[in-house]
């Protein structure tokens, strides 16, 4: 029971810093606060459960929880900005070297059984999760979630506005000019593999990837290794799949597994 407290207190203390209300709504009736919901939400995704196994479960343990259907709704209420500044505040608002990467995760988690039995094809569609991983507090500072795949360069502007780094390390699929000259304005070290296009430079004005690659770093660049080892960590302890069908449902859950990351310290003791 104590550790339930102190998660409650993680949470209250959160949200203090984030200047939330303490009632969710401001008309209906007063009957759970804010804490309440996010509590609720929080367990269910480290115990990977349903809304109403969740409710069942804080239910025996005699801790307050909404219904399914408030918890539901609190999902979809919240918004990706929110979640954002939660990771800001669990990670930290100083970092020294930064991995970003992205990965995926299924929208339901089919039984290979039947899969091979009707045709033998996996679903393609999946949900796609861009984030940012301090190398050394091994927490997430960012996130952004598609529920469609696009490529890794799309989301790196709105995942890497508001961390600040010293050095950023990703692989070759961020590799563009424009990524290499916002770092370059902003004095960050970009260590980011060159990409081969098969054309060789005929002038001497060399562009900032260019400029990049002359300072790229081996040994500081396979500190990327670290955000997969915080996917797979995720991955294995809350599932590589998603049981939400809404957009925005679906935010919230993967969400509130970055969260429990980084409130449940290092990746060996998560």
């Amino acid at each position: 029971m104590v550790k339930e407290v102190k998660l409650i207190k993680k949470v209250k203390r959160l949200l203090r810093r984030l200047g939330m209300p303490r009632w969710l709504h401001h008309y209906g009736p007063k009957t759970y606060e804010l804490y309440h919901h996010t509590v609720a939400l929080l367990v269910r995704a480290f115990c990977r459960l349903s809304y109403r196994r969740t409710v069942k479960l804080l239910d025996l343990l005699g801790i307050i929880c909404p219904s399914k259907s408030a918890l539901q709704y609190t999902s979809s209420k919240l918004k990706p900005g929110l979640w954002n500044k939660i990771l800001e505040i669990t990670s930290g608002y100083r970092h020294y070297i930064v991995a970003i990467d992205s990965t995926g995760l299924s929208r339901t988690n089919p039984s290979y059984h039947y899969l091979k039995r009707i045709d033998g094809k996996m679903p393609k569609k999946h949900v796609k999760l861009s984030a940012t991983l301090d190398t050394k507090k091994k927490k997430f500072c960012s996130a952004k979630i598609r529920i469609l795949p696009r490529h890794d360069i799309k989301d790196a502007k709105s995942v890497l506005r508001n961390v600040n780094m010293s050095i950023l390390v990703a692989d070759k699929g961020y590799d563009a000019n424009w990524l290499h000259k916002d770092c370059y304005e902003n004095n960050i070290q970009a260590h980011i593999p060159i990409r081969n296009y098969g054309k060789k430079v005929k002038h001497n004005k060399l562009s900032y990837r260019r400029k990049a690659s002359k300072l790229f770093r081996s040994r500081t660049y396979h500190r990327r290794s670290l955000i997969e080892s915080g996917f797979h960590s995720i991955k294995t302890k809350c599932g590589s799949s998603v049981n939400s069908k809404k957009a925005r449902t679906i935010k919230s859950d993967i969400y509130c597994r970055l969260v429990c990351h980084n409130l449940f310290g290092l990746i060996k003791d998560f």
